[in-house]
Formats: C-alpha cells, sequence, structure tokens
C-alpha cells in the first residue's frame, strides 16, 4: 500500500514537473529567469540579451493594445486612458496550470521614460498587489538588454504548493513570449531592409530559420527542465519506499 502511494504522489508530482516545463530560451544570445515565492507574494527576474534594434524593444514591451496578440495568458488589453508618459491599462486573463484555472483583470498605472523604462502598478482588478518594471539597457557589444522585475499578490483563493507555480509560470511565459515577439519583429525589419536582389521568397526564408531557432531552442529547454523533474520525482519514490 505505502509503495502504491508513493508512486501515485510520485506520478502527480511528475504531471506537475511537466507542466512547468516552461520554455524560456527564446532566439536570443542569453534568456535568464528566477522566480521566488514567499506566502502569497511571488516575484520574478528575468532578463535577455539581444541582437536587436533597441526601438523594436521599445515598440514591443510598449505596444499595450496588442498584447493579447502574442501573449497567451492574455485576453485583452488596451490603453483606456493617456497623458503624455502617464497610461491607464486594462488587461484581461487568467492564471491557469492543469486543473486550476483563474480569470484575472488588472488595471494597470504605468509610467513611461521612453527608451528606457516602463513601471506599471496594478490600482484595480482582482489583484492585490501588481508591480512590474521593464528596463532597457545598450550594452557596449551592440546587443540591447531587457529587464523585467515584477511583484504579484493574488486578491482571490489559490490551491497551496500550485497556486505559486501558476503564477511563476504565467510570468515565464508572458516574458518569453515577449522576447519571441521582440526577435520575430526585428527579423521583419531586417528582411524589409536588406531585401536579396532577385529572390523575393528571402523575407520568407528568413523568417523561416528564425521559428525553426526559436523552436529548436525551446525543445532543448523543455526536455532539460522535464529531465530534472523526472530525476526530482524518481528521488522522492526511492526515499518513501525506503522508509
Amino acid at each position: 500500500m505505502v509503495k502504491a502511494l508513493s508512486l501515485r504522489a510520485g506520478v502527480t508530482i511528475l504531471i506537475l514537473a511537466l507542466a512547468f516545463c516552461v520554455p524560456v530560451t527564446a532566439a536570443a544570445q542569453q534568456v535568464s529567469i528566477e522566480t521566488s515565492g514567499e506566502g502569497d507574494v511571488v516575484t520574478v527576474r528575468a532578463s535577455a540579451e539581444m541582437q536587436v534594434d533597441p526601438r523594436i524593444v521599445w515598440d514591443v514591451i510598449s505596444d499595450y493594445d496588442h498584447l493579447a496578440e502574442f501573449i497567451s495568458d492574455m485576453n485583452g488589453s488596451r490603453v483606456v486612458q493617456r497623458d503624455g508618459d502617464k497610461l491607464l491599462v486594462e488587461q484581461t486573463g487568467e492564471f491557469g496550470l492543469l486543473f486550476f484555472r483563474q480569470p484575472v483583470e488588472v488595471t494597470l498605472s504605468v509610467v513611461e521614460s521612453p527608451m528606457r523604462r516602463i513601471v506599471a502598478r496594478a490600482v484595480g482588478g482582482n489583484l492585490r498587489e501588481m508591480e512590474g518594471r521593464y528596463e532597457l539597457e545598450n550594452l557596449p557589444t551592440g546587443t540591447v538588454r531587457l529587464l523585467y522585475e515584477g511583484r504579484v499578490v493574488p486578491d482571490f483563493p489559490v490551491p497551496p504548493i500550485i497556486g505559486t507555480m501558476v503564477v511563476r509560470s504565467v510570468l515565464s511565459r508572458q516574458f518569453t513570449a515577449m522576447v519571441k515577439e521582440i526577435m520575430r519583429r526585428n527579423a521583419l525589419a531586417r528582411s524589409a531592409a536588406q531585401p536579396s536582389q532577385g529572390d523575393e521568397r528571402f523575407p520568407r526564408r528568413l523568417l523561416n530559420e528564425v521559428s525553426k531557432s526559436v523552436d529548436r531552442s525551446e525543445r532543448v529547454s523543455f526536455a532539460c527542465r522535464c529531465v530534472c523533474g523526472l530525476f526530482t520525482v524518481l528521488k522522492q519514490i526511492r526515499n518513501a519506499q525506503a522508509r
């Protein structure tokens, strides 16, 4: 009986580990995402270094009215008020993982420092607290570093353990989606600026290569995370059986 329960628990943990395998290595030189949770508070720090036009990075992270088109967990996003560099942005989406689904609505007070940073905080909705900051940095190597720091405190009940995993997973996916969209738009801009003479298919080929690169890097990240999760599960099962 103990072995059966241990095996069942191990399978459950493995399912959670597989669900949390979020690919985060989009087609950029370096992508790093760190998350932590304490009580109801979830924090995330993410960064990416990319060989891209910094104007495209800014265009993507400040494209509030179209974020839902490339961020899968977001259902809607729109600017409802703008006063110079200060905005109100309404967003809807969901936090979801396995059987858990929670609709999210938030109104953000946003302050822009063009081409440098975006600071946002929740002033309405069903998140008790939400603070986020994007920063751009032009590095001496010619690359652009995009940094994101966020802090979320839900204002709705979430299951123990899995609730924190859900929030971490969503925040990680959103940053990854931003990076992928930056790379996609940068590839489009490059292909438009440097067409191959006599070959009208050049832009399509370039986009296909970018897409293949993203898919390959995501598959590698996914496989590594899942293998790590599997070893953790097997270790827990072995320890449970030993007891």
